[in-house]
């Protein structure tokens, strides 16, 4: 349910998206399942533009079925794996990250999501070449962390200038912004995918939590539209271009059981493909390097498995870091 917005579809304007937020047209589901007669009287607005823009809206946002051998196909040709540069997380991801699938690292403050996605950004540009984009929502991202990375990975001045220009990082500090950055993307990936630098791969989303949790609790049926809008944009982005789509996730204590449990709620729990529970070693605590990163929720892997990870020796190669391609 998508909320009504301008540029979100050719034709609808500021002008339009305020006539209609007056009376009481918030969202997508709103407009098409309004009588647009009665709507063009009260909003003033022409009968003509408002079912045009209907059909626009129904076209981009409806499903259409698709044959299943045909989707199998495609998914065979399109998939490819990526190593994180993590010997043991590549174990709990089934080999790595996988193009087309969103995956989540959920884990409580110093639980090491921010250090995972730099290390995933660090491996996927130096080791694999290829370009990563990396959204900023809660400001743990800085240019000397990532250098680090790579200085413990290579000596070479000039692999380490070659890495961090296919990193582009970019800032969103509210749903509004990471939705715009989204959008934009689709319309600058032609350019990146003819790069001489490598194609998009990756993108990191560090956090969704960030921009989305001060939208919900309450009555704020808004919040909750804005964030299936993102979750739809993800999903999509990461099926549509074929990269990789990595975000990170806060815990939460249950109101009932007290429980720590991912935030966002039951909705956003069905948009990853893949999530990882990080969470500090025993006797490690949270200044050391060791995690416990738990499997639990995969597609292709048994829920329930545990390995050990150091967030601190990335920068010791592994000997599997080239890019899998069309590995099912």
């Amino acid at each position: 349910m998508g909320v009504l917005r301008p540029g979100l579809c050719p034709g609808l304007t500021q002008d339009m998206v305020q006539l209609l937020r007056s009376r009481g047209i918030k969202t997508v589901v709103d407009l098409v399942s309004a009588d647009l007669e009665e709507v063009a009287q009260k909003c003033g607005l022409s009968y003509k533009a408002l079912v045009a823009l209907r059909r626009v809206l129904l076209a981009q946002f409806s499903a259409f079925p698709f044959n299943g051998a045909d989707l199998y196909e495609e998914l065979k040709t399109s998939t490819a794996i990526l190593s994180t540069g993590i010997a043991s997380l590549d174990k709990l991801l089934d080999a790595g990250l996988y193009t087309g699938e969103v995956t989540e690292i959920v884990g409580g403050p110093g639980s090491g999501k921010t250090q995972v996605c730099l290390c995933v950004a660090a491996h996927v540009a130096h080791g694999l070449q290829q370009n990563v984009l990396y959204i900023d929502s809660n400001g743990g991202l800085t240019a000397s962390r990532i250098l680090q990375l790579l200085q413990a990975r290579t000596p070479d001045e000039g692999e380490q200038a070659g890495a961090l220009q296919r990193i582009q990082v970019v800032r969103a500090f509210d749903i509004f912004q990471m939705l715009d950055v989204l959008q934009d993307l689709r319309g600058a990936v032609s350019q990146q995918v003819s790069s001489s630098s490598g194609t998009l791969k990756v993108v990191v989303v560090d956090s969704v939590t960030a921009v989305v949790a001060p939208l919900l609790g309450g009555q704020q049926r808004e919040g909750l539209a804005l964030m299936m809008q993102l979750a739809r944009e993800l999903k999509t982005l990461a099926r549509d271009l074929s990269v990789a789509l990595v975000v990170t996730n806060h815990m939460t204590r249950d109101r009932d059981s007290g429980q720590l449990k991912p935030a966002l709620g039951r909705s956003w729990s069905f948009v990853p493909s893949t999530r990882l529970l990080l969470d500090t070693s025993q006797g490690a605590g949270a200044s050391g390097s060791w995690r416990v990163a738990c499997l639990t929720k995969s597609p292709r892997l048994p829920t329930g498995f545990q390995e050990m990870v150091d967030i601190g020796t990335w920068g010791t190669p592994v000997q599997s870091s080239t890019l899998q391609g069309d590995h099912m």
